[in-house]
């Protein structure tokens, strides 16, 4: 029986090899990381032999301290504490950029927020609601599902890049949208 085991195990490996060898490294990595996600896994630590991430200006690359190589087991504490935000609305990108990274909770409202602010031992925030608010105007959360917000692109990217301050104001102005001028009417 055991012999068997052996066999469908090995049989198992050599199609996750064969479906994987014919993506890039970056994309294996990715794809790696979701099925261990999925199933509760640990991934292995990387290792010398491991492709690092994509250098910087590339496509898919990432700014310094962020990506899915990160500890897992963080407490919102400690994240907090090592991405100093200064206001409450850049606290609030942290705190969203936990729940969806940390906690699987890409969807969430202030309250989610909120109790993740206390969990954190931060100072209770004046007005939690004003403070989401302000950081979707910002541009670091977006509205998602049934009046729930989500952590946009360049709010993850601002957040990654913290705490190097000149890195994170760089990102959002490289990545905030750009408004839509209308051309004026021609008065008649």
């Amino acid at each position: 029986m055991a012999e068997k085991r052996k066999k469908d195990i090995a049989d198992h490996l050599g199609a996750v090899i064969a479906t994987l060898k014919d993506l890039s490294s970056e994309e294996q990595q990715k794809l790696l990381e979701t099925v261990a996600t999925f199933f509760g896994l640990r991934g292995p630590t990387q290792g010398p032999t491991q492709v690092k991430s994509a250098p910087s200006g590339t496509p898919g690359s990432r700014l310094p301290g962020g990506g899915f190589s990160e500890e897992r087991d963080i407490s919102p504490k400690e994240f907090i504490m090592q991405k100093q935000p200064r206001t409450d609305v850049e606290r609030v990108a942290c705190l969203a950029f936990y729940l969806t990274n940390y906690r699987s909770t890409p969807h969430f409202k202030t309250i989610d927020i909120s109790k993740l602010n206390t969990e954190a031992a931060q100072s209770k925030m004046s007005n939690a609601h004003v403070a989401v608010n302000n950081a979707t105007q910002t541009g670091y959360l977006v509205p998602a599902v049934r009046g729930t917000k989500q952590i946009s692109a360049a709010g993850e990217v601002f957040v990654q890049a913290l705490p190097d301050r000149e890195a994170a104001k760089a990102a959002m102005v490289k990545l905030k949208p750009r408004k839509k001028y209308r051309k004026p009417s021609k008065a008649k």
